[in-house]
């Protein structure tokens, strides 16, 4: 879908802050969650093809792209709570999630603390795996304020890099754009720097001794190149999921989204097309 076609129309009220959030498709829900310092915007190569097969529902998490940007919590810890909030809203029943980065800790949180049903889960190069945090986190940390306040020129190169690492091939201007602007300008600047300074591992610890208790079918994908979270990382959340399979990217780094969205797309259709007939093999042998 081209960038100037994709929408975000609705508005969802939470905790006194209008969370950004649209829809595309017909069929059983599902729902796309992404990762930071992304927005939903990630899925809009994807979201129309996965939206031939199911209703997409998609958001921007509290503090991020349309959303609004409050001085206030928007760690994981309140985000899998804002997912539960919507989960209710829009009513869903046993959807499919696929989910990016600290979007996959937030379905895996909804999941596991929340209670969240999903028919399937994919998780791709998820924040799931405690240690976690780069030298820039920890300096954020330690410095909010400081970062905060860089002149608007610096702030921006920052930024310019720090994405620019997540992918193996070089985003265009326009792509580029499209993950700098909600981070632009005095109140984007402090967003950007506020939710890398709530980064904190914890939030992985509180559920990934639990990943084993996970109540549905699980794919991970992972980007072979990720220079973020670590391919061995994946290989351990394989290990701690029985039966989820483990599948590298190749020449993809941790934005998938941008260096390979035919390697998601095929990935999700196909593990759907393998659980639909895995549900109705079951239905024929329980009426045999």
């Amino acid at each position: 879908m081209p960038a100037e076609n994709w929408s975000l129309p609705e508005r969802f009220i939470f905790s006194g802050h209008p969370i950004a959030w649209g829809t595309i498709g017909d069929g059983p829900p599902a729902v796309l969650l992404h990762g930071t310092p992304f927005s939903s915007v990630e899925w809009r190569r994807i979201a129309a093809w996965l939206g031939q097969r199911r209703r997409i529902y998609y958001f921007d998490m509290l503090g991020y792209g349309q959303s609004a940007k409050p001085d206030a919590d928007v760690s994981r810890g309140i985000q899998n709570q804002l997912f539960a909030a919507l989960y209710a809203h829009w009513e869903l029943e046993l959807p499919d999630i696929v989910a990016h980065d600290f979007g996959g800790s937030v379905a895996l949180r909804g999941h596991l603390l929340n209670r969240l049903d999903y028919r399937s889960l994919v998780l791709i190069d998820p924040v799931a795996i405690s240690p976690q945090g780069s030298p820039l986190v920890q300096a954020a940390k330690e410095n909010e304020k400081a970062f905060a306040s860089l002149p608007a020129y610096i702030h921006e190169a920052m930024l310019r890099a720090y994405i620019g690492g997540a992918v193996a091939n070089a985003l265009r201007a326009d792509e580029m754009q499209l993950y700098l602007q909600p981070w632009l300008g005095d109140e984007g600047q402090k967003a950007f720097w506020r939710q890398i300074a709530q980064m904190d591992d914890k939030y992985s610890r509180e559920v990934e001794w639990r990943y084993g208790e996970i109540r549905c079918p699980v794919t991970i994908l992972w980007g072979e190149d990720d220079e973020w979270i670590p391919l061995d990382d994946g290989r351990e959340l394989a290990r701690r999921i029985p039966g989820a399979p483990f599948i590298t990217v190749p020449n993809a780094k941790h934005l998938v989204q941008e260096d390979a969205p035919e390697a998601i797309i095929s990935t999700v259709l196909d593990f759907w097309n393998d659980q639909h007939s895995s549900a109705a093999a079951k239905r024929v042998l329980q009426q045999l």
